[in-house]
């Protein structure tokens, strides 16, 4: 028999569940900024939609009216990201889900990118999702309560050669939100890392990519691996936002989350060959601890 706290506990979940919330999203103009900005808007949310350029967004207006917000953002000026967060909190009178989406990929092998190619990627990927947070950590602190989400990838625990400066962000963007979560949980506030696979978005349009300047000695493998890309299997991008829903919407949502069917086999085999290779050098260094 259910017991009257219990009682109580589910219907506070039923009430989290049904009630309409209110997102701050980055990188709203295209790809999964721009579905899951629809989305929560369909469901009767209510959206803060940013992005680089305003007029990418400005006919969310005409389609959802007050329930939408729409800001500019370049989150490389943590002094916009500051005021963007800031002007939505203030329109709505609350923020319950910080959303974490703008990110590009830099193309070229590890000699091939720039000190400046690679500066630049960490200033948007990294270093602009950390001041959006450190925005909105002071409103989420004083309301008690907000989950803060991030898009990171299957690359944040698995690498691929030709990208990986780009993976390499996605594992720092997973150690700050890792380090994140454990501070902010008494506060009330969750953390969830959003790890997709490769999906059919416009993530490959030359909006999202940069490419460093090329070697010659890197073409064809480069031409190699591209082909390899284009023979991935791709999710559908639409088929998202019922499991996002689902989990912000959780009364106790994870810390990480896969999007999609073939991230976690992959990164089981990575996983089984790290620990293979530290249990078969573990007499090695157990001898160097002194």
């Amino acid at each position: 028999m259910i017991q009257q706290n219990e009682k109580e506990s589910l219907q506070t979940a039923s009430n989290l569940v049904t009630s309409p919330k209110v997102w701050f999203i980055t990188g709203a103009s295209r790809g999964f900024g721009r579905i899951w900005a629809e989305a929560a808007l369909e469901r009767g949310d209510r959206v803060a939609a940013t992005a680089r350029k305003l007029e990418s967004i400005a006919d969310l207006n005409e389609k959802y009216g007050q329930n939408v917000l729409t800001l500019e953002l370049d989150v490389t000026r943590p002094e916009q990201a500051k005021a963007a967060v800031e002007q939505a909190h203030a329109h709505f009178g609350r923020l319950d889900i910080v959303l974490n989406n703008a990110g590009y990929s830099l193309v070229g092998t590890i000699e091939e990118a720039s000190a400046d190619d690679i500066r630049a990627l960490y200033e948007t990927n990294v270093i602009g999702t950390v001041s959006v947070i450190q925005a909105a950590l002071p409103l989420l602190r004083k309301q008690g309560s907000g989950h803060i989400l991030g898009t990171s990838s299957n690359l944040g625990h698995v690498t691929l050669p030709v990208i990986g400066y780009y993976a390499s962000s996605k594992w720092a963007f997973e150690a700050i939100h890792e380090s994140l979560a454990e501070e902010v949980k008494p506060f009330g506030i969750n953390v969830t890392i959003i790890e997709p696979g490769a999906y059919a978005t416009e993530f490959g349009s030359p909006e999202s990519l940069k490419f460093a300047q090329g070697l010659d000695i890197y073409a064809a493998f480069k031409a190699q691996f591209f082909q390899e890309l284009k023979e991935l299997d791709r999710g559908d991008p639409a088929a998202t936002p019922k499991a996002l829903f689902q989990i912000v919407d959780a009364p106790q949502p994870p810390l990480r989350f896969f999007l999609g069917s073939h991230n976690l086999s992959g990164v089981r085999t990575a996983y089984a060959q790290r620990l293979a290779t530290w249990e078969a050098w573990e007499d090695v260094s157990n001898s160097a601890q002194g």
